[in-house]
């Protein structure tokens, strides 16, 4: 049985143009308010990430950001000008769920569309650069407070006025969970296999938990962190 996690969105967002920001290419500062979205499995029809590499790709088709994080970011003094959606480059926006309510694999259904919860957003320094903070993307990192990827499992359109239904749960790993697992300052196989076993988690992080366990230790963040500035 579906369990609604969400009566209504706050906003939706998208937005195709790419800009320099401080000398990075971004499309952060490009999304604007949509009527609806046009998803498809490989893309929200009008939206487009600048860095592909990154940002995007089947496991990162829509990005879903609470809304009241920016209360929080803002009485943390790590926002230099009044900032509120879709200033993290959204294209949902919620009032009422947040990582702790939400696992790695789940299965929602947001108007005639499915999707699964694949990864956290794994914050970097374009972060810094959006919010005229040095350590913003840090603060995201420790604090967890960072919104979810989805991937499509079947396409169609989503409205402000849709619902949102969790249809199935795949783990008992929360988003707020798999961010402290993955960034764990030390290195810990244990943790990293239990993470490993989320059924649903993103190629991209199953792929750098491996090397982790490979290598027996854990990549720098610095460059990822802080860009040059590091």
């Amino acid at each position: 049985m579906s369990k609604r996690l969400v009566k209504s969105i706050s906003g939706l967002y998208l937005g195709d143009q790419v800009q320099m920001h401080n000398g990075v290419a971004s499309c952060i500062n490009q999304k604007h308010a949509a009527k609806q979205l046009t998803v498809q499995f490989d893309q929200v029809i009008g939206n487009r990430e600048a860095d592909p590499k990154h940002h995007g790709g089947l496991d990162r088709v829509l990005h879903h950001f609470p809304r009241e994080h920016y209360g929080q970011y803002r009485r943390w003094d790590l926002m230099s000008t009044f900032c509120d959606a879709p200033s993290m480059g959204e294209n949902i926006s919620t009032v009422g769920l947040n990582e702790a309510q939400v696992n790695i694999g789940d299965i929602v259904q947001i108007g005639d569309v499915t999707l699964q919860v694949t990864q956290p957003r794994s914050p970097c320094f374009k972060l810094n650069l959006q919010f005229g903070h040095p350590k913003f993307a840090l603060a995201m990192q420790e604090s967890r407070m960072c919104g979810w990827f989805y991937r499509v499992l079947s396409e169609g359109d989503i409205r402000p006025s849709d619902s949102i239904f969790l249809l199935e749960r795949k783990s008992d790993i929360s988003v707020a969970k798999a961010m402290q697992i993955y960034f764990l300052a030390e290195f810990d196989a244990e943790q990293y296999q239990t993470l490993l076993g989320c059924e649903g988690l993103a190629q991209s992080w199953v792929n750098s938990l491996q090397r982790r366990l490979d290598l027996q230790s854990i990549e720098d963040w610095a460059m990822r962190l802080y860009g040059n500035a590091s």
